[in-house]
């Protein structure tokens, strides 16, 4: 929900004109903007819509770095993955009590927190020898993944 009440306005009487739901005549405002600001170094190449979104997540979900609550919108739970997949180290193999050992400082459901993680492939693992490691190469989402994940694949390292 749009917080700047100037431009919920601004969207609402582009709808009327023109017939367009909310999030079309959102995006034709955003895109004709004639303000442009140069993007920071640390954040170049990422949409500050993505970004800000990922901001309000992280303080939602996970204030001080330990989930308070898995939220229901799959978007923002593939944020919190993604910002709990950065405490695994690349190139190691963790047993799955290793795994469980690091998921649990997140959140004490990390059971949950570990399916998810194969789930969406940025954890793999081998179910006969029960070794994990982080998919350094997940495939490209498809389906609803895709659209999940759309855009945030740049904070993956």
């Amino acid at each position: 929900m749009t917080k700047d009440k100037d431009f919920k306005e601004l969207v609402r009487s582009r709808m009327t004109a023109t017939g367009e739901n909310f999030t079309a005549a959102r995006a034709a405002l955003l895109e004709s903007s004639p303000v442009e600001t140069a993007p920071e170094p640390h954040t170049a190449g990422i949409d500050p819509h993505i970004e800000r979104f990922r901001t309000r997540t992280l303080a939602t979900f996970m204030p001080a770095g330990r989930i308070i609550s898995i939220p229901t919108k799959r978007r923002a739970l593939v944020v919190l993955l993604i910002e709990v997949l950065a405490a695994f180290e690349a190139d190691r193999i963790y047993s799955e009590k290793q795994v469980n050992g690091i998921l649990a400082g997140f959140q004490p459901d990390f059971a949950r927190l570990r399916r998810e993680l194969i789930d969406y492939r940025l954890l793999d693992r081998d179910s006969h020898t029960g070794r994990y490691w982080v998919n350094p190469n997940p495939p490209t989402p498809t389906g609803s993944q895709a659209q999940e994940m759309a855009g945030l694949a740049v904070f993956l390292r």
